[in-house]
């Protein structure tokens, strides 16, 4: 898929310069990046699910209370 996108000059030179030291095309820098930037931001909404869920006072859980039916629950929207 081609698209076309606006980045400030001195990002896309440290970009240039980034992708000719690593021996990578433009286009192949990008995708790295973008691929390593949604999941680091999948890790998180994990890590949020799951401190959400074993925070609960409410119900004075502990660790063995919860089962494999609950972290499906609390992921049940993620992408993987």
């Amino acid at each position: 898929m081609k698209t076309a996108i606006s980045i400030p000059d001195n990002l896309f030179t440290d970009a240039e310069i980034t992708a000719k030291q690593l021996g990578l095309a433009r286009s192949q820098l990008y995708v790295r990046a973008i691929k390593e930037f949604i999941e680091h931001h999948n890790k998180d909404k994990i890590t949020e699910k799951l401190n959400i869920l074993y925070s609960d006072t409410e119900n004075d859980h502990n660790f063995t209370d919860f089962g494999i039916n609950s972290l499906r629950e609390a992921t049940k929207n993620d992408t993987w």
